[in-house]
């Protein structure tokens, strides 16, 4: 029977517990994948930023260097984007948003049920091929490669968390849409339910880097609606001359 094309992807599975990993590597390949392993973090990061890997799924206690370490420098020193799937048995909210806040896409409590892990996968790897598309975004003199995570204005580097990096790209994908809270929320932490400065805290980060610097503001606070990315000096010119 053949797989459809959705449902293959090459895996780079980081477990050191050799168990696990072979249980969810043979799983996976069964189910037309293609899996790579790494039995610590410092394998695991070395073969993540070296392949063009799907998706990453990847434990939090490694030996070498743990997940979360791997995952902040595979977003911040490699500029990868390969989505990241945690495993981990610790389930209390501020676990869950820690990793995130690292660079990781999904999260999945041990012990897991397999084919919730596959259904996830498939989610992540189904979700970056629908976003490559657009590898250039642009809003006034603010600019994102999406290929390389690279972000600037006015021709200057911009350093964001991965946290940061992933607001300003469904911001810049939405411009000049105002983008509610709930679908910010939705996009970044899935069906975790923040608490609402968690959001508020990491858009003042994002404002801070890309708005205080310079003259013109881009990000703007729409009350009781959400938040939008727009160059209103523009908006106002193309206006007139329509």
């Amino acid at each position: 029977m053949a797989v459809q094309e959705e449902s293959m992807g090459l895996v780079l599975l980081v477990e050191d517990n050799r168990g696990i990993a072979e249980m969810v590597g043979e799983f996976l390949e069964r189910r037309g994948y293609t899996v790579d392993y790494a039995a610590d973090g410092v394998t695991g990061l070395r073969q993540a930023a070296a392949e063009p890997f799907d998706v990453i799924v990847l434990d939090l206690m490694l030996p070498g260097m743990d997940g979360l370490e791997l995952c902040r420098r595979l977003r911040n020193d490699a500029k990868k984007s390969t989505p990241v799937l945690m495993l981990t048995a610790r389930d209390t909210l501020d676990d869950k948003l820690v990793g995130l806040d690292a660079g990781a896409d999904d999260y999945l409590v041990k012990p897991f049920e397999i084919r919730e892990l596959e259904a996830r996968i498939r989610a992540l790897i189904r979700r970056e091929r629908r976003s490559v598309s657009t590898e250039v975004l642009r809003v006034g003199d603010l600019m994102l490669d999406t290929a390389t995570l690279r972000a600037t204005r006015a021709g200057k580097d911009l350093a964001l968390s991965p946290i940061g990096l992933r607001l300003l790209t469904i911001l810049m994908r939405e411009s000049p849409r105002v983008v509610t809270r709930r679908d910010i929320e939705r996009e970044v932490w899935g069906d975790l339910l923040p608490d609402s400065d968690t959001l508020r805290s990491h858009l003042y980060n994002l404002r801070k880097i890309i708005d205080k610097p310079f003259e013109k503001q881009l990000l703007h606070t729409i009350h009781s609606a959400g938040y939008r990315l727009a160059d209103l000096d523009a908006e106002l010119a193309a206006a007139k001359a329509g």
